[in-house]
């Protein structure tokens, strides 16, 4: 019977210490930005720098998005990037505002069997510049981010600008990867 107890007690003070730690270790909600006019945010974007994400893994170089309206509103989301030994790598999906009160915050699905689309992840643009020449995309987990610009580079105090941002997010800014855009794709 003492065995019983004392092997309560040590998983009760497991349990408590996981509570406490995912109460004081959480991180406050992510915030998305105020405003988003999807037709500015249309066209082309370099991904500058991301935290890769399985289809990443293989690009070395040349990573753009680009973003097009659907006469049914959903928005065709084309991602390019380029191998080490410069294969194109291609992955094509569909992205759409799933309330329109909250324009920033998308979903996106590349996975389309017979019209339908599956396993929607979030994609929510958290920064972005007034005149629209830089985005920031994350997910609530923080585990993916995207820092996007309408050219192949961005300045270094926009850059810092951005990083600094991000931490005050909750974003760990060492899993960030700049991207080589010395290869890039034609729009």
């Amino acid at each position: 019977m003492e065995h019983n107890s004392l092997a309560f007690w040590i998983v009760a003070a497991l349990a408590a210490g996981l509570v406490v730690t995912g109460i004081l270790g959480a991180k406050p909600p992510l915030q998305v930005v105020d405003e988003l006019d999807l037709s500015r945010y249309l066209g082309t974007w370099y991904a500058v720098a991301s935290i890769p994400t399985t289809f990443e893994r293989n690009c070395a170089q040349g990573t753009t998005a680009t973003y097009a309206l659907q006469p049914n509103g959903q928005i065709e989301v084309v991602n390019v990037c380029f191998s080490a030994d410069g294969q194109r790598i291609e992955a094509r999906g569909r992205a759409w505002v799933p309330d329109p009160k909250a324009p920033a915050k998308l979903k996106v699905s590349f996975v389309n069997l017979l019209g339908l689309r599956f396993f929607p992840a979030d994609y929510w643009v958290i920064d972005l510049a007034s005149d629209y020449s830089y985005a920031v995309v994350g997910h609530p987990s923080r585990n993916y981010g995207w820092i996007l610009s309408r050219t192949p580079t961005l300045p270094a105090d926009a850059l810092k600008g951005i990083r600094e941002r991000l931490e005050v997010q909750g974003y760990d800014w060492s899993r960030f990867r700049e991207v080589n855009q010395t290869m890039h794709a034609q729009p």
